[in-house]
């Protein structure tokens, strides 16, 4: 029989090969971000927030963007917009999340495994010395060294985020 290759598996499989260090927590199942957090013991700032977006370029040209976030910030949908030079730019349906990331929502970490999926990281994220990201599963978290995880996912780097309501 054979075994499906996971997302949390794709990922080790990416940084080992590039031989960098990385721990993986296993932990209570946790989706939001504050949450999980807590459960792992990390700064806020250092959580990497991803979430599929859908930006709308004219009639029929729709891109797919993976925008992450730090965990104490929100996605400034309007600053993606702009950047992607898009008309609108919301939240992808779920089902289409999840097919281009192969997660649940709330799982989905920062890397693009799928060539429809553009990686658009906030510059914010980047300067914190580690983050801390749910590995394709909600029970399961990877810490890693910022600059690992640039040289390795090669985001594009952009101003996309701002502050969460207090």
């Amino acid at each position: 029989m054979l075994q499906q290759i996971t997302v949390c598996d794709r990922i080790q499989e990416l940084l080992n090969a590039a031989q960098v260090p990385f721990r993986l927590m296993e932990h209570e199942p946790a989706g939001p971000t504050d949450v999980a957090s807590a459960i792992r013991g990390n700064k806020l700032q250092e959580a990497a927030k991803a979430m599929v977006l859908v930006a709308v370029k004219g009639k029929k040209d729709r891109e797919f963007i993976l925008a992450v976030v730090s965990g104490n910030r929100r996605i400034n949908f309007k600053a993606i917009r702009t950047l992607s030079n898009s008309s609108y730019v919301g939240l992808a349906p779920a089902e289409k999340a999840e097919e281009l990331t192969g997660c649940v929502m709330g799982s989905v970490p920062p890397f693009s495994f799928h060539p429809d999926l553009k990686l658009l990281v906030d510059r914010q994220l980047l300067n914190n010395a580690q983050i801390v990201f749910n590995a394709g599963r909600l029970d399961q978290s990877i810490f890693l060294a910022v600059r690992d995880f640039v040289a390795i996912a090669k985001p594009t780097v952009g101003n996309i985020a701002q502050e969460e309501p207090d």
